[in-house]
């Protein structure tokens, strides 16, 4: 098989992808595919079909060992913590960076460091604290190469250590620790604490000078900080410890104990530990796609299962004497973890004809994860049965986890009684942000991130002009039904922007009950979600067992990092010519009014200029009753652009109070009489963007007054261009197009450039 029959003639973007980061010097695509699998036909031919892939360690390495090349078959590696002393700290700096020279990521929980201000017997007298160190740590990860890309790294700190809001504010500044992403571990009783409002405490004991550190906090305002953090630089994410802990094939082993997780915490591992990563495409399993006839191929599925676990075995089994310590080494050969996952499931979910979210789909995903997860377990018993189970593995302890009894058929019961396993961890949904691009279906388990993205090119006359790229089964699916206009698409074609977040948490949900280690996700959110809904997430996606979750909102300052252009900034004022907007800094002053319509309460806030009052952006969103969450989205977004464009706040009002009544407004007049003023949710909407512009022009009066000085007369603004909005998107470092976040990574669906965060 040629490359092009493989990937398809057209897919130039996944050719360049294989071609840059998988094969080795002149391979053509029949010897690389004879590299990586080894000589094992049916995942030769697995790969041939695109039904599952290795993960990309695997992909670029395996086989090269055999020429002299110190690399390491494992994506991801989880180092010792380092212990309070500067020994240990200086020597774990050390195993990340062996570790990133042989092409592995990392993760270090730096908990068991002093909090800052603690008594030490050296020069310095007390501590700088644990979060100090992340800067080094960062620097090494920076430094080390990895052909042609840099490593990655996971720091993580527990909730109860008293440093933990430093550690969250740390990434508030863009240009510190810029090489890692970090996490915070939270516990079961850190949330049940902020569920009810009450004290948590921090707390800390030096074990070099007995001293002990007790700070007590709110817990609820140390969440809030969390959630705030996360909305606006899309990390701290957050890691749901006690879940980690008692949702795998280990929580009844008491010598096991996870040290952290790798840099996309799909994978918790302990002291050493490390993992293997393939994904099953699942969109190849499909059988009469975009028809009423589709159905999903269960056996073929579970053959495939079969196939990868044992596949993922015997590439173990070679790398045990690739990893880059002797402690990594141990680990593996004690442990034996690997880590099968999925891809493309918003594709089979398109292909089935079936709304991702839905309660369709998720039974689907449970029938499915219950089919992966008992067949993953029946395989490594049958190859414990011959090659023998892992040196850990207590059988007894192994029956006796609630992951176990909820994932495994009376059959696959009785062979791991007989024989044990071969595999202390099997399952993980990995980012697949780079496989998934050069295959053109969706990453993990996360939607299509969009139904298509704008790519511009420069016209005769020397201007930019956009035009839309669809994202491929989109594409294939116009095609096949002759639809020229994707708004024509049948509703199953959900995308991350218009998915509602409470769906997204119940399918991360519902593959985390099958899934014995973890799940890397970013929940996309659109730039008008608010803290508080942040904070709901997170309570939601704890209360629904997830084990981890972190967000990415549309716009956040996390984007920033990889711009290479810095609109200019504008001040609110007249003479904005045509085409030319109003660009909003974070100097404005906000207002916040709660109404109440005929379907319940509606929230608005309102952002105004400082020293002109103008109104430049609104955001609306309703309460937890009634309304179409949709239509306030699109209305405050309307409202925004009309702002930012020069329209002023009467002549939009005008307009909301021109779109008459409701009935349900109306009905609730009637009978309650606790309506907001108006006669619809526009128009109540538009009485309070009135109340609240009266209100900021009292304020700028009177600050005026106060300071004995006139208004100072405004400047024309400078003029930018509404395509300009588009550059507070992330660019591509290598082709300048943007990038959309994936599965918890950056992606550009242009020459293929990824990152995972």
């Amino acid at each position: 098989m040629e490359l092009e029959e493989w990937l398809g003639k057209e897919n130039q973007l996944g050719i360049d992808i294989w071609t840059k980061k998988y094969k080795d010097g002149n391979e053509n695509f029949e010897q690389w595919l004879g590299r990586i699998s080894d000589g094992n036909e049916e995942i030769a031919q697995l790969i041939r079909e695109k039904k599952f892939l290795f993960g990309g360690r695997i992909l670029s390495n395996r086989g090269l060992e055999n020429y002299g090349r110190k690399v390491s078959l494992s994506n991801c590696y989880v180092i010792e913590p380092p212990e309070d002393n500067i020994e240990s700290i200086f020597e774990c700096a050390k195993k990340l960076a062996r570790t990133y020279s042989y092409g592995g990521g990392c993760g270090v929980d730096i908990s068991k460091l002093s909090p800052r201000g603690a008594r030490i017997n050296n020069a310095a007298k007390e501590t700088t604290g644990a979060v100090s160190f992340m800067e080094l740590y960062s620097l090494v990860t920076e430094l080390i190469g990895q052909n042609g890309r840099r490593g990655a790294l996971m720091i993580s700190i527990d909730c109860s250590h008293p440093d933990v809001m430093e550690f969250v504010n740390l990434k508030t500044d863009l240009n510190k620790v810029t090489k890692a992403n970090i996490s915070v571990r939270i516990s079961r009783e850190f949330m049940e604490a902020v569920k009810n409002n009450g004290p948590f405490e921090m707390h800390f004991k030096r074990g070099a000078t007995g001293e002990e550190i007790r700070v007590e906090v709110n817990a609820r305002d140390v969440f809030h900080h969390i959630a705030e953090v996360n909305w606006d630089y899309a990390e701290p994410g957050a890691l749901f410890w006690d879940r980690v802990k008692e949702w795998n094939l280990l929580s009844s082993t008491k010598e096991f104990s996870y040290a952290g997780v790798n840099p996309c915490a799909e994978e918790p591992l302990p002291a050493g530990g490390s993992c293997l990563l393939g994904s099953i495409n699942l969109a190849e399993f499909v059988k009469r796609p975009f028809t009423d006839q589709a159905s999903f191929d269960y056996e073929g599925f579970k053959r495939c299962v079969k196939a990868a676990v044992k596949a993922l075995n015997e590439v173990l089994e070679e790398g045990l004497a690739l990893h880059p310590l002797e402690e990594q080494q141990a680990s593996v050969a004690d442990w034996r973890q690997i880590g099968l996952g999925i891809m493309g499931l918003a594709d089979m979910m398109i292909k089935l004809g079936v709304i991702y979210g839905s309660e369709e789909a998720l039974d689907l995903c449970h029938k499915i994860g219950f089919a992966m997860a008992d067949t993953a377990i029946g395989t490594s018993a049958l190859l414990a049965k011959e090659l023998g189970p892992y040196p850990k593995c207590s059988v007894d302890d192994i029956m006796e986890t609630p992951y176990f009894k909820a994932n495994t058929s009376d059959k696959t019961v009785e062979l791991v009684r007989k024989y044990g396993l071969r595999n202390s961890q099997l399952l993980t949904i990995a980012p697949t942000g780079t496989l998934s691009t050069m295959l053109g279906i969706s990453g993990g388990i996360e939607p299509i991130y969009a139904n298509y993205y704008e790519r511009k090119t420069e016209s005769l006359h020397g201007s930019d002009v956009y035009y839309k790229v669809y994202t491929k089964i989109v594409e294939q699916y116009m095609k096949d039904h002759k639809i020229t206009d994707d708004r024509d698409l049948p509703e199953y074609f959900v995308t991350a922007m218009t998915l509602e977040y409470h769906q997204r948490i119940d399918m991360q949900a519902a593959w985390q009950t099958h899934i014995d280690a973890s799940i890397s996700s970013t929940v996309n959110v659109p730039r008008q979600f608010t803290v508080e809904e942040t904070e709901n997430l997170y309570l939601y996606a704890y209360e629904m067992g997830l084990k981890g979750i972190t967000i990415f909102r549309d716009g956040c300052k996390r984007t920033s990092i990889l711009s290479t252009d810095t609109p200019p900034a504008a001040k609110a004022g007249d003479g904005l010519g045509r085409g030319e907007i109003i660009l909003v800094t974070d100097d404005v002053v906000g207002k916040k009014r709660k109404l109440i319509t005929g379907c319940g309460s509606l929230h608005c806030i309102a952002l105004f200029d400082p020293n002109t009052g103008a109104l430049l952006e609104t955001y609306l969103s309703k309460g937890s009753t009634g309304g179409c969450n949709n239509f306030m989205i699109g209305l405050s977004r309307m409202i925004s652009i009309s702002a930012r464009g020069g329209v002023d706040i009467y002549t939009i009002i005008d307009q909301l109070n021109s779109t008459g009544s409701c009935p349900s407004y109306t009905v609730r007049k009637a009978t309650k009489g606790d309506t907001s003023k108006g006669a619809c949710c526009p128009m109540a909407v538009g009485n309070a963007l009135l109340d609240m512009y009266d209100e900021v022009q009292a304020e700028i009066l009177q600050k005026n007054r106060d300071k004995k000085q006139s208004p100072k007369k405004m400047e024309k603004p400078k003029t930018v261009s509404v395509k300009s909005l588009k550059k507070d998107k992330p660019m591509c470092p290598e082709c300048g197009e943007f990038l959309v976040f994936e599965g918890g990574c950056n992606v550009c669906k242009s020459c293929g450039w990824s990152k995972c965060m």
